[in-house]
């Protein structure tokens, strides 16, 4: 670029200094053999002067002109210099400013490597924990699952692998009495507690299945409020399903009562069954001749209600039940075993076996459960020093048909 700038302003120079050569006046060749003129006139001396000054502007003009293109050339080189250097400039800004953007694209680069970088090791920190938190986790259910495992085999293993059996001729070969899961326990003093307890199966087990048979069974029991026991009688003739009750060992007054009312009844050879009249002897009450009356006609209409269909499935009268009774006995008890209780229908069927189907859980590991409710009545001690166990006031008209020979069930 200096080359072509300098070679037009040298073309320059060299054309002014041309022209200034010839723009000055030729210098005449002095002749010295040509002769003196005569002296010029003041018209001529005046025009030589205008001529020479003419010369001379002349000369100056072209000077004038010489300088001013040198001028321009030089204006020119100077532009010219001025651009190369703002295009210099230029470029070294443009340098500059890609060095800074490069610089800074590096650095946001640098810096999102960082930040990524530093994301990862969180996420790597993240997951470890997790990791870590996942194989305590995993630690912990494993050995849940574990002890779990164990707590339940211990716990199999209070359980039997048979299922009860359901029949509904459950007497088949005339020995042997299947009993189902269908089961209400039936033990101690007839009680409302007991009526409820009684009751409420009986509804349930007809509501799961109408024609499978309902067992009662009977380990002992002396008896109790004839209320309580005549609901129960009720919702056995009520029921759909069957009610077989069975004495294992020992059933007397209401107990009796609902063994020999049933549709089917059950015992153990050896089981005993008890019958008497109906009695308010222990109630240990004041009372006046003519409370006593009607304490004597409410047990009167009590003891038709229960003592008539006994009499009736017994092919005899209420009055000659009443009297065989105390020819059994002075105090009216007429006690049989199950396989004499038979033959007077007391009782269907003896059983000479009795299997409990539904006896699947190890008896060593079930809490007590308050079948009849008997668990609630305490054993105590008398005012005459003797144990005794205080029975639940009775409802108005109520009386207890309990067996009761030694006072030990009482009345407040």
């Amino acid at each position: 670029m200096k080359k072509l700038l300098i070679m037009p302003l040298l073309v320059a120079i060299s054309t002014s200094a041309a022209s200034a050569q010839a723009a000055a006046p030729a210098q005449p060749a002095e002749n010295k053999s040509e002769p003196k003129t005569a002296p010029k006139t003041e018209l001529e001396i005046l025009a030589a002067a205008n001529s020479l000054k003419a010369e001379k502007l002349k000369t100056e003009l072209a000077e004038l002109r010489a300088k001013i293109t040198r001028l321009k050339l030089q204006r020119e080189l100077l532009s010219e210099e001025q651009q190369i250097a703002d295009l210099k400039q230029a470029a070294l800004d443009k340098a500059k400013l890609k060095e800074a953007t490069e610089l800074q694209e590096t650095l946001e680069r640098e810096a999102a490597i960082a930040k990524s970088k530093a994301s990862l090791a969180t996420s790597e920190l993240s997951l470890e924990k997790t990791k870590l938190l996942r194989e305590s986790q995993l630690l912990t259910l494993r050995q849940e699952a574990e002890l779990e495992a164990i707590k339940m085999n211990k716990e199999r293993k209070n359980f039997a692998d048979n299922k009860p059996i359901y029949l509904e001729n459950p007497f088949e070969d005339g020995k042997t009495l299947i009993i189902s899961d269908r089961r209400i326990a039936f033990n101690g003093a007839v009680t409302s507690d007991t009526a409820d307890h009684i009751c409420d199966r009986i509804h349930y087990y007809n509501n799961k299945d109408k024609k499978l048979p309902i067992f009662i069974v009977i380990d002992s029991s002396p008896g109790g409020s004839v209320m309580a026991g005549y609901r129960i009688l009720k919702a056995m003739e009520g029921s759909d399903a069957p009610i077989h009750v069975v004495v294992k060992s020992f059933a007397a007054s209401m107990a009796a009562t609902i063994t020999t009312l049933a549709e089917e009844s059950y015992a153990y050879p050896n089981a005993i069954i008890l019958h008497h009249q109906l009695s308010s002897s222990f109630f240990f009450a004041t009372m006046n001749l003519t409370q006593q009356k009607e304490s004597y006609e409410d047990s009167k209409k009590w003891w038709k209600k229960l003592a008539t269909p006994i009499a009736k499935k017994m092919g005899i009268t209420t009055e000659e039940f009443i009297k065989q009774m105390y020819q059994k006995n002075s105090d009216g008890d007429w006690v049989e075993f199950a396989t004499e209780a038979q033959k007077l229908k007391w009782v269907n069927h003896i059983a000479t076996s009795i299997k409990e189907t539904s006896t699947i859980v190890n008896p060593d590991t079930i809490k007590p459960k308050k079948a009849d409710k008997e668990d609630l009545l305490k054993e105590t001690t008398g005012t005459d020093g003797k144990p005794c166990l205080y029975l639940p006031r009775l409802n108005p008209h109520d009386a207890y048909f309990l067996y009761n020979p030694d006072g030990y069930y009482r009345v407040k």
